[in-house]
């Protein structure tokens, strides 16, 4: 059951409760077959804080949250099962808590931090694939990190409704370590009114520039937006069964829904039989359009690809 738990600060990586040195536990922790998958959260997580702890919460085995359980990342992308090739997994801590823009300051410090973490696994465990499953501002950490990889560092990286700018994450891909990678942009109109904020309250790197929520172009990127029917009908097909949406608003959807991270496991776990081109063969042109309010009616003035992949 190797779950490896580790917090940023500043720009390097501890172990989350332990003075070990962290290259020590990760050769202890690594002993066995398959992929390292590194779960990174996004705002309002503070480690070590009584109630917002990240490795008491969602990067739990068993999150302790109450009233609302959260589903655990770790056993929903395979892990707790004690299998031969279940892999590493890191669960990864960073400062998130304060305001928007403090832990969007802070989220730089983590993706170096990251960047170092992720150079350390590839030195001792070069056989071994390396991927990224974040949310909201976690995908901020990982646009970060990108900039100081090496080309090859990690193979595939899920953004569950990033909270990052479409020309900050394509400056990401575009580095050495970007282009080597595939990256998965998970979207929902649930999480529509909180893609328009995060354009109102934090200032782009580009005029005009607009949040990954509703789209990204880069060659080696797929956007799939998790609540189209035809998207949902399409991945059955394939074999994932995603519930569909119960909620109009809603930022935690496409972690929380049922089905969803038994697919982000398949995806990690199974790269080859199911590559992300197969998410765009066979789909409809495009899916249900984005709401021009996130309480109105849809408007078809903003389609949105429901996956697409970049040319």
């Amino acid at each position: 059951m190797p779950i490896l738990r580790v917090n940023a600060e500043r720009e390097t990586c501890t172990l989350h409760g332990s003075a070990q040195p962290l290259t020590g536990a990760f050769l202890r922790a690594a002993d066995t077959g398959g992929p390292i998958i590194i779960m990174i959260h996004g705002f309002s997580y503070q480690p070590h804080h009584p109630i917002h702890c990240p490795h008491r919460h969602i990067l739990s085995l068993r999150p302790q949250s109450r009233p609302w359980l959260p589903p655990s990342w770790p056993r929903g992308l395979g892990f707790g099962d004690n299998a031969p090739d279940e892999g590493l997994g890191v669960a990864f801590g960073w400062p998130a808590r304060g305001s928007l823009w403090q832990a969007r300051r802070r989220a730089a410090g983590a993706g170096r931090a990251l960047a170092r973490l992720v150079t350390m696994l590839r030195r001792h465990a070069p056989d071994r694939r390396v991927h990224v499953v974040a949310h909201s501002m976690g995908t901020e950490v990982v646009a970060e990190g990108l900039l100081h990889m090496p080309a090859g560092s990690v193979h595939r990286i899920i953004s569950l409704t990033g909270a990052c700018y479409q020309s900050r994450m394509s400056e990401a891909l575009s580095a050495p370590a970007g282009r080597t990678a595939e990256f998965l942009n998970v979207t929902s109109r649930e999480n529509h009114l909180f893609d328009c904020l995060f354009e109102r309250l934090v200032k782009p790197p580009r005029r005009l520039d607009r949040a990954i929520g509703r789209g990204l172009d880069a060659p080696n990127a797929v956007t799939l937006q998790l609540d189209c029917p035809d998207t949902l009908a399409h991945l059955s097909k394939i074999g994932a069964v995603i519930a569909p949406p119960s909620r109009r608003v809603c930022h935690w959807s496409t972690y929380t829904r049922p089905g969803v991270l038994e697919f982000y496991r398949d995806l990690l776990r199974h790269p080859v039989p199911l590559p992300l081109t197969r998410l765009v063969t066979g789909e409809p042109g495009q899916a249900a359009p984005r709401r021009s309010r996130p309480f109105g009616f849809p408007s078809a003035s903003l389609p949105l690809p429901f996956a697409q992949k970049a040319t």
